[in-house]
């Protein structure tokens, strides 16, 4: 009986892992539905990305704004891109609001909306304007800042090094001392006499 009991859930495993295989991951379906799409088929590209849509792929309801923006396989339609872009856009996509910031900005399918156009540009940045004042983002923008002063301080140093020497070395040829050593006053005569 245990026996049994093992084969019917070795069984069962192995046609739940045939059923998981068969039912394809979105990331499977995206990219045969670019392929789709590239080989000209792109009323079956537009049902699968519709279908991941529905269930909140970003991705898909991306590439259907893309291909509606630019009539890519289908017709040019801005409002529909639109839809599109906001579905992303509502759930994070940047990429997708800044294209909805771009056809505000130049009225594509809308009427031209400056401040909407900069709503958008800048929505996912105020969107984590909470996080600025958190004392570990403190905390890792002063060490930033820290380090990359100390790298500015050390090129700055090691340039008037060698500024410095320049300056030295083109005083010298200007008084005529190249094998001499040059001394504070003739220095300064050399500079202020050649001007």
């Amino acid at each position: 009986m245990p026996r049994l009991i093992c084969q019917f859930c070795l069984a069962m495993c192995f046609s739940l892992g045939s059923l998981s295989a068969l039912a394809g991951s979105p990331d499977d379906e995206l990219r045969q539905a670019a392929m789709l799409h590239r080989g000209g088929e792109t009323s079956r590209a537009v049902s699968i990305w519709k279908d991941l849509a529905a269930k909140g792929n970003v991705d898909a309801a991306y590439n259907l704004a893309v291909i509606h923006q630019h009539g890519d396989g289908v017709r040019l339609d801005y409002t529909t891109a639109m839809q599109w872009y906001r579905q992303a856009a509502e759930q994070g996509d940047k990429v997708s609001q800044l294209q909805i910031g771009l056809m505000y900005q130049i009225g594509q399918g809308v009427a031209p909306d400056e401040a909407e156009a900069h709503r958008w540009f800048t929505l996912h940045r105020r969107h984590h304007l909470h996080h600025e004042h958190e004392p570990k983002l403190v905390a890792w923008r002063q060490q930033a800042l820290a380090l990359i002063e100390e790298r500015d301080r050390r090129e700055q140093l090691a340039a008037s090094h060698t500024t410095s020497s320049q300056v030295l070395a083109e005083l010298r040829r200007r008084a005529g001392l190249v094998g001499e050593r040059l001394t504070a006053t003739a220095a300064l005569e050399a500079a202020t006499a050649i001007r």
